[in-house]
């Protein structure tokens, strides 16, 4: 099919019909192995690998016409990642973008996933750059491959212990280790531990897909996804009670901090990162 919205002789979406449908049988593999790294032909894009590709070409492979998109990056749609991706995105397909989380059918992220509560009928893809949690412990290619065979995930459990030991804590930050299904240990990306729940047993479906790596892996829907922890080190997100967004008042979103200097003098604000879930609620709460 060609793209007549933009008078260009190129595929809808840029990417060949074979392309496509070779991403998409990978993806069909994904969501049937859940948390397993499926590889794919990772294609050449307009842009550098390592700023999306493995996520754009997935969302390239799967948008519609019809759909309505939104792109963020750690959850602001105006930043220079996510501005250029939309643009690039549109311009190859045409479709209607948004920044409301509810209004889009599809979701290209980088480092979160939104604070609004995802429904069945939308689909979350995240960019991913490194896609094996075992390449921390080990950086041999086969022997991880075949330590995700035999689900032979010691050296992972004896990092934790020792960030244990010597930091006293589980001292992950990002890209936290999971268990997807009771059987593959999975990759997070480099969201924070704050969005690390919202994978378990959700109602939406969640891609993702590494273009250097050249791999795509899924969590479906109503999918069971349990952080490693031990007993006496649960684990835990990054809430500390009291902390409130300086926008919107709420105390239940994942924070970050500003450095803001006006007539009130210079100081850090804590305020939201999913800057549309925050104008939404201080949208409403004028309205009150």
């Amino acid at each position: 099919m060609v793209n007549e919205s933009a008078d260009q002789l190129y595929s809808f979406a840029l990417l060949d019909e074979d392309a496509k449908r070779e991403i998409r049988r990978s993806l069909l593999k994904a969501v049937a192995l859940p948390g397993h790294l499926i590889p794919f032909a990772s294609r050449d894009l307009p842009i550098a690998r390592g700023w999306g590709t493995g996520g754009l070409q997935i969302t390239l492979s799967i948008i519609m016409p019809d759909d309505t998109l939104k792109v963020i990056d750690q959850g602001d749609d105006e930043s220079v990642n996510a501005v250029n991706l939309r643009r690039l995105i549109h311009r190859l397909t045409g479709v209607a973008t948004t920044t409301d989380t509810a209004a889009a059918s599809l979701i290209q992220t980088r480092h979160r996933i939104p604070e609004e509560p995802l429904r069945a009928d939308q689909i979350l893809v995240l960019q991913v750059p490194m896609a094996d949690p075992l390449r921390w412990v080990e950086p041999n290619l086969e022997r991880a491959i075949t330590m995700h065979g035999e689900a032979d995930y010691g050296k992972m459990w004896v990092y934790l212990y020792e960030s244990v030991v010597r930091a006293g804590d589980l001292r992950i930050a990002s890209q936290y280790p999971v268990i997807v299904n009771h059987r593959y240990m999975m990759d997070t990306t480099p969201i924070p531990r704050w969005d690390v729940p919202k994978l378990n047993m959700a109602e939406t479906l969640y891609l993702f897909g590494a273009g250097r790596e050249k791999r795509i892996y899924a969590v479906p829907p109503h999918t069971q996804v349990e952080p490693l922890q031990f007993e006496d080190y649960p684990f835990r997100t990054e809430y500390r009670p009291g902390q409130r967004c300086a926008r919107c008042g709420t105390e239940n979103t994942f924070l970050i901090s500003h450095f803001v200097a006006d007539a009130n003098g210079e100081r850090w604000e804590m305020t939201c990162s999913d800057v549309a879930f925050c104008a939404k609620r201080q949208g409403e709460q004028r309205d009150r």
